[in-house]
């Protein structure tokens, strides 16, 4: 079958044919203009010479045809080798050598189908159900299903039609916009082919959303190579082993890293941690085919290795089923938080276990720092030491700043530091006349440049404290009061602590969770919560099954007695007991000023923990309560318009591009300049 580009298919019936060249010449007895093209006709017999000719069609028009007489005719054809059924063997089927589309006869009217069974032959299946069963029987079975199964929809294939291709001056169908193919594209050798192609001319034809697709595809390319990478590492270092067990050759196997080091032009460090992640990845398979998958990362398998070898291989797996199921949509602080909290809930045992041999490695560090400072760090120490004395030099940094002293909070906070580590008092440090102070960064705090008269006690300045132990069982916190170099009382800082009730009570050992530190083991919350005592600030959270919060209540200082249960002291709190708004907000709380009222503002840290941006883990009680719609352009200050937002992502919604809006209490949806949004809701509460 032929058909023109301009006009109707022509059909060649059983007994038609070309016309002769010959027989289109003019008829001196006729009275058709000399200009009349020839047409194919249709049907038993060709058309008399005197028989109306249908008018020309456009694409005649825009081709008129020379006359024939006048064109030199070219020697027909050899007869047609396989004639169609029934037709006259002695038609020829003459096609000019200088075949043109353009001249090609059209047909004047639809051929007939029941002319058109000749071309059901034997070899075409369909001719009879015998020849089709025969055609089918004759197919290997995996081709013969997908035949039967119905018409190709293409489904399954790698990238779905229309995807792939570009039209000049429109949209580019790369794909790696958000939802496209490519932007889902398992990583491996058609992905890296797909990048390589798609930035061949650089990456400024890409758009917004594109260019954030190419990103995470790259991302997932190079998930895939160390994936790679570590699975040749095990395998070398598998056949060094085998190759040990040869005579004489059984230190083979001790240096597989020193091998690496060489061929990959490694420190031996370097090479010996690249040979523990990857003998890690092998015991671990799940994580090691996520990796592959480009669902993780490298340092996400890593955190996974890490954290997990403390467990057997059976709970280590127990515990990947469930951590992988979020691991693609967290960070690495969030991922390592959630490992070390399904560690401590798989076997508090073994988690305590390391802590205690890693004791035996308790010790002061100091190195050199990169700008040419130097570094001082406590190792491997008791978890509510630490903590405790990370929140003292915090309330001394305040108390200088309160004092008039010059400087960041961070800046203070190393001042106080290396000042208690010198035996030097704070108070030296104090403006002289009621000016302010700053901090010489060559003295570190050591000596003041500024000293005189301050207040004789630092605590004695101290604003209140509220050192919380906020969560799903109780809320605490204090002073714990030391000696400084003079003796004076020491403030002790605020200490943000979130512990089941049952694991305060002692009748579970689930974790808890400190602000700022991260998961910590039912041992460490039950000796916070001991230190808190009855000068910290008590709550009740109640969670949802999915963890999140539903109500909370505030006890002030009333904690728990010694001899009192603690489910007869949640009982007590019922009627301070207040549910969080979720959904359709009512604004039963909602306040008519700008300023966040301290109890709204205490709620919604209690929601969400911390800061709305995706990713970001700063503790809400750090955070600026900010109005998702602006209160000046008519923004609620209600639960339902406010989120916590650290300095440097309050800043990010205010810039060109991004946007923020709260679709429901504490369910934050983010608009970035690419166009892709990303939802947060708050972290679960641990239990």
């Amino acid at each position: 079958m032929f058909a023109s580009d301009d006009a109707a298919r022509a059909y060649h019936g059983p007994e038609s044919a070309w016309p002769n060249p010959a027989s289109t010449a003019p008829d001196t007895a006729s009275s058709a203009p000399d200009t009349a093209s020839p047409a194919l006709t249709s049907g038993p017999e060709c058309a008399p010479a005197d028989t109306a000719v249908a008018p020309p069609s456009q694409t005649e028009r825009a081709h008129p045809q020379p006359d024939s007489a006048a064109v030199e005719q070219p020697a027909p054809l050899p007869a047609d080798p396989n004639p169609p059924p029934g037709g006259d063997a002695s038609t020829a089927l003459g096609w000019p050598e200088d075949d043109d589309p353009e001249q090609w006869p059209l047909a004047d009217e639809d051929p007939d189908p029941e002319q058109m069974a000749w071309t059901l032959s034997d070899d075409y299946p369909g001719a009879d159900e015998a020849d089709e069963a025969a055609w089918l029987a004759s197919m290997s079975p995996e081709v013969r299903a997908d035949y039967l199964a119905g018409p190709y929809t293409g489904a399954g294939e790698v990238i779905p039609p229309g995807f792939t291709h570009r039209d000049p001056g429109g949209p580019s169908g790369a794909g790696f916009a958000a939802g496209g193919a490519l932007d889902r594209l398992a990583p491996g050798p058609f992905l890296a082919r797909a990048l390589a192609d798609v930035t061949a001319s650089g990456h400024d034809e890409l758009g917004e959303s594109e260019l954030i697709g190419v990103l995470l595809g790259c991302q997932r390319q190079v998930a895939w190579s160390q994936a790679r990478l570590a699975a040749a590492v095990t395998a070398l270092a598998a056949r060094r082993r085998t190759q040990a067990d040869r005579p004489g050759w059984s230190q083979l196997g001790e240096h597989v890293a020193d091998e690496l080091a060489v061929a990959l032009r490694l420190t031996g460090q370097s090479a010996g941690r690249l040979l523990d992640v990857a003998s890690g990845l092998r015991r671990l398979p799940e994580v090691a085919a996520a990796l592959e998958a480009g669902v993780i990362d490298w340092p996400k398998a890593c955190i996974l290795v890490d954290e997990l070898a403390v467990l057997t291989d059976d709970q280590a797996r127990a515990a990947v089923t469930q951590l992988l199921s979020r691991a693609g949509e967290q960070t690495t602080g969030q991922l390592r938080a959630a490992t070390a909290r399904a560690v401590l809930a798989a076997d508090p045992t073994a988690a305590e276990r390391r802590r205690k041999e890693g004791r035996k490695e308790t010790r002061v560090e100091v190195w050199h720092e990169p700008s040419g400072n130097a570094a001082l760090a406590g190792r491997e120490l008791a978890p509510a030491d630490a903590i405790a004395a990370d929140a003292a030099l915090t309330a001394d940094a305040d108390w200088l700043r309160d004092n008039g002293v010059a400087g960041t909070l961070a800046e203070l906070r190393a001042t106080a530091y290396l000042a208690r580590l010198s035996g030097r008092d704070l108070a030296d440090l104090l403006p002289r006349d009621g000016g302010a102070t700053d901090i010489d960064p060559d003295s570190s705090g050591c000596t003041g440049n500024n000293r005189g008269s301050g207040p004789a006690d630092p605590g004695s300045a101290a604003r209140g404290n509220s050192a919380d132990n906020r969560g799903n069982g109780s809320r605490g916190g204090g002073r714990s009061h030391g000696g400084g170099s003079s003796g004076r009382a020491r403030r002790g800082g605020s200490i943000h602590l979130t512990m089941p009730l049952a694991t305060l009570a002692g009748l579970a050992d689930a974790p808890g969770e400190i602000a700022g530190f991260g998961a910590a083991d039912a041992a460490t919350c039950r000796d916070l919560a001991a230190r808190i005592g009855g000068t910290g600030r008590w709550c009740l959270t109640v969670t949802g099954p999915d963890g999140r919060a539903v109500g909370h209540a505030c006890a002030g200082r009333r904690r728990p007695d010694a001899n009192q249960p603690l489910i007869s002291w949640a009982a007590g709190l019922r009627g301070k007991l207040q549910l969080l708004e979720s959904q359709s907000c009512r604004h039963p709380r909602e306040s008519t000023s700008y300023a966040w009222p301290r109890s709204l503002r205490h709620l919604i840290e209690v929601r969400q923990r911390t800061c709305a941006a995706p990713g970001c883990r700063r503790p809400a009680v750090r955070c600026d309560i900010d109005h998702t719609l602006a209160f000046e352009n008519g923004g609620l200050t209600c639960e339902c318009n406010g989120s916590p937002l650290c300095r440097r992502h309050h800043r990010c919604k205010q810039a060109p591009g991004w946007h923020l809006a709260q679709d429901e209490p504490g369910v934050m949806t983010w608009r970035l300049p690419s166009g892709r949004t990303y939802t947060t809701a708050g972290d679960c509460y641990p239990g």
